[in-house]
């Protein structure tokens, strides 16, 4: 995919022929993977909603936590399942607008940050809670969905626009407006790239608005960004064992289950 990426300005005639060829396959006969593989990195946005401070009762968001990497091999595409590895921890459901970077980017200015984003898709950082590392609590195997697909930024009229829902098992947990980021796009890419650089398939996520909660075996996860996608996954704990870290009672302190019925 890093080089679709790479040299989608030459492939992007082609592929419009493609399409209008009517070539191709229907949507429901295939089974999509992860748009974007094999990432050099994930990067994600932690308390980037205020709504999402508050319901975690955190004395701090993004300006003061940066932000955390994810592992690429917890990616998994729409209608994947995610496998909680443990028994005895709570999960919950985080959904997200992310966006990929087209080319590679260092010490990127805020009014430039457009320039090098590629698209938007929609993605899940599944959250195991408790005390241990971000990186840790959602870098389990199959704790990325994202998908179904990439738009292209030149899609997107404006990304503050957009809606984000997510409902689990039917029921609607979160729905936020991308103009409510505390750092949006332009302001996230542009601090991402002044740590590290990224290159051409990079995935960053923009952080999850207020109504986490928990899921567990047998759920089912929409989530849903306007003019973007709905990616939908489901949950199985079908294998899972005894956390062997301590971090269950500490950490923020997460909405009670009882707002879950």
């Amino acid at each position: 995919m890093r080089g679709v990426i790479e040299s989608f300005s030459e492939l992007r005639g082609r592929l419009a022929e493609f399409e209008m060829s009517g070539g191709g396959q229907s949507f429901g006969s295939v089974t999509l993977s992860a748009p974007v593989l094999e990432p050099s990195k994930i990067v994600a946005a932690p308390v980037n909603y205020l709504d999402h401070m508050e319901e975690m009762h955190q004395l701090s968001h993004i300006d003061s936590l940066g932000v955390f990497l994810k592992a690429p091999s917890s990616l998994i595409g729409h209608g994947g399942t995610v496998h909680l590895p443990y028994n005895n921890r709570r999960f919950d459901q985080e959904g997200e607008l992310c966006f990929v970077v087209g080319k590679p980017a260092r010490n990127v200015k805020v009014e430039e940050a457009d320039d090098y984003i590629f698209g938007y898709s929609v993605l899940l950082d599944i959250t195991m809670r408790g005390g241990e590392d971000r990186s840790t609590r959602k870098s389990f195997d199959t704790f990325t969905p994202m998908g179904p697909w990439i738009v292209t930024a030149d899609e997107i009229r404006s990304v503050d626009d957009l809606e984000l829902r997510c409902w689990v098992n039917g029921v609607l947990r979160q729905d936020a407006k991308i103009s409510e980021l505390i750092w949006g796009v332009p302001e996230l890419l542009a601090y991402v790239s002044s740590v590290m650089t990224l290159y051409p398939g990079d995935v960053i996520s923009t952080g999850t608005p207020k109504g986490v909660g928990p899921i567990g075996d047998g759920d089912e996860i929409v989530a849903e960004v306007s003019q973007v996608g709905r990616l939908s996954v489901s949950v199985t704990s079908i294998g899972a064992t005894f956390s062997v870290t301590r971090g269950g009672t500490t950490g923020p302190t997460q909405p009670s289950d009882e707002e879950f019925g």
